[in-house]
This record gives structure tokens, C-alpha cells and sequence, in this order.
């Protein structure tokens, strides 16, 4: 068999059985003498050992630190031996965090970086032409109100309109004794409500009765229409209307002027006298000039709903 070496009562290993790498310590009077601990080769660094107790921020740091300490071992072995300083596949130190304050403390929720405000979206701009096509016919559109509002009121100014011809009360004005509402002549004032009866207001499909009953004084227009068959001047009015046939021939029933003259301050006028066609006839009307040389009527008589051909023309 090979050499054994002898130990001694003391049972330590002998020079061929040490372990490479480890001292003997000598042995104290009255103690056997024990290995020490392992030297370690020089020139060898330990590795970092990682803490015990470390918060998340903490221990990203010191993970990126032996990351960085890797980096520059494997750096100094390529420099050593010659070779050119290749990337290595291990992750790269990552940066520190912009702006990282101090670390949270364990248990608290994790802070989130602050976001940068956003610009708004900028409004797309018009081309040049654009605009000034705007500008032109948002000129052109000012200009045709303009001209609308203008031909209207020359068209009110000479030929008045609808509401001329009214009483003050329908009108909202004043009365016939201080405003020119009624007509200037006896016979065109008769006319005018046998043209009222005929014609149709377009807004209402009825004829226009405030032109019609306005004629009258107001203590007549009852009168008038119960002489001929009807509650008040209003369903006279309506009744009437259906009864005409045809509108221009009974709206000039009744001519504007005569050929004798106006003598005095009251004419009396018989629809019988006159050729009224194209609906019935209404009556013996009495017309007196009041304020401003206007003519109101202001009696009614009652007569026939067909006048006989009449034997001489007032015309």
C-alpha cells in the first residue's frame, strides 16, 4: 500500500492531506490545533453580497449596481487578453430614473412619474382664398337685406299697405277725427266694402273683415247687419263672401265717382241704382264727412238682395 502518513493524537491531517488553499494554525498550549479558514487566491474580488432588508428603489439600485460591476469585469478580461472589447448579451446598467426622489416607504403605493401637459391640437387655418371668398359673399348677403328692406318700405311708402283703410281700433293708432283712415269720397267709400266682401285674405282664406265692417260708424255696423238677416257686421261679412260669384265684377259694383256733383255733407247711396253683379246687393247706405274730409257711413237701409235693371244710371 502507499505512504500513509502518521497522524498525531491530536487526529490533524498531515502535510500530504492539507487542503490546498489552507493555513494551519498553530495549536495553543492545551488546545489541539485547528485549520483556518480558506484563503482566498489574490486578486479576486467577492461578489457583492445583496442586503437583507431592502425597499423596492433600493433594490433596483443595487441590482443595477452588480450589473455595472459585471460590465467592467468582463471589460477588464477582454483588455487583458488582447481581444477587442466585444458587446456582451447582459443587460446594460439602466439609467437612473429622471427626476427619482426620495424612496417610498415600504408598504405605500408606487408613485407615478408626472406627466408633461399636451399642446391642444391647433386649428387648421383657411387658405387665403377662402377667406376672402367669405368675406364677399357674406358682403353680398348684407347688401340683398339691405335692398329687401328698402323696396319694401317704397313699396309700403306708395302704396300703403292693408291696414290703412282699418278703424283705429283694429289699427292700434288713433281715430278718424285725428288720423287719415277712411276715404276721401262718399261713393268710394261704398265700394270699398263691396270690395272687401269680394276679395280673400291669402293668410286666412276669409275676406278682410275689419276693412269691410270698419267703414261704418260703429253704432251702424249692427244695423247693417241685421238688415240684411245676420247676427253682427262680422258673420255678415262671411255669409256675404260665399255668396259672391265673381269677384272683380262685385268689387266694382259700386263706381268711385259720379259725374253729378257732391253737394252737402251727407249722400244718400242706393246699391240699386247701379248695376251690381256678381253678388247680392246691399242696400241704401248713408255716407257723412267727418274730420280730416273723410266719408263714413253712417246709416243703413234695407233693400233688395237683386235689383231690378235699373231704368236710368247714375254713372
Amino acid at each position: 500500500m502507499g505512504h500513509v502518513a502518521e497522524r498525531n493524537g491530536d487526529q490533524r491531517p498531515g502535510p500530504d492531506e492539507q487542503q490546498p488553499g489552507t493555513a494551519i494554525e498553530p495549536a495553543r498550549p492545551g488546545q489541539p490545533a485547528h485549520p483556518a479558514q480558506p484563503v482566498q487566491p489574490p486578486n479576486q474580488e467577492q461578489p457583492p453580497q445583496e442586503p437583507a432588508e431592502l425597499d423596492a428603489e433600493q433594490l433596483r439600485q443595487f441590482q443595477q449596481f452588480q450589473q455595472f460591476q459585471d460590465f467592467l469585469r468582463y471589460s477588464e478580461a477582454q483588455q487583458q487578453g488582447g481581444g477587442e472589447l466585444t458587446p456582451r448579451p447582459t443587460q446594460q446598467p439602466a439609467p437612473p430614473h429622471p427626476q427619482a426622489g426620495p424612496p417610498a416607504p415600504p408598504g405605500s403605493p408606487p408613485q407615478l412619474a408626472p406627466v408633461a401637459p399636451q399642446e391642444p391640437p391647433r386649428r387648421p387655418k383657411l387658405p387665403r382664398w377662402l377667406r376672402r371668398l367669405g368675406v364677399k359673399v357674406l358682403g353680398w348677403v348684407i347688401v340683398l337685406i339691405i335692398l329687401a328692406l328698402a323696396v319694401n318700405w317704397a313699396y309700403d311708402h306708395l302704396f300703403g299697405t292693408g291696414d290703412e283703410d282699418l278703424p283705429a281700433s283694429m289699427t292700434g293708432g288713433g281715430t278718424y277725427k285725428t288720423n287719415d283712415l277712411l276715404s276721401d269720397l262718399p261713393y268710394e267709400a261704398v265700394r270699398q266694402v263691396y270690395d272687401a266682401i269680394a276679395q280673400e285674405d291669402p293668410r286666412t282664406g276669409e275676406p278682410p273683415v275689419p276693412a269691410a265692417c270698419g267703414r261704418f260708424a260703429e253704432a251702424v255696423r249692427q244695423t247693417f247687419a241685421a238688415n240684411l238677416g245676420y247676427a253682427d257686421c262680422r258673420q255678415a261679412v262671411l255669409a256675404l263672401h260665399t255668396e259672391v260669384t265673381d269677384i272683380n265684377d262685385y268689387a266694382e259694383s259700386i263706381p268711385s265717382t259720379v259725374s253729378e256733383p257732391v253737394t252737402g255733407e251727407t249722400v244718400r247711396i242706393d246699391s240699386c241704382d247701379f248695376e251690381v253683379a256678381g253678388g247680392p246687393a246691399l242696400g241704401v247706405f248713408t255716407v257723412s264727412q267727418v274730420e280730416l274730409g273723410q266719408w263714413l257711413i253712417t246709416g243703413h237701409e234695407q233693400g233688395p238682395r237683386k235689383c231690378p235693371a235699373p231704368t236710368s244710371t247714375s254713372r
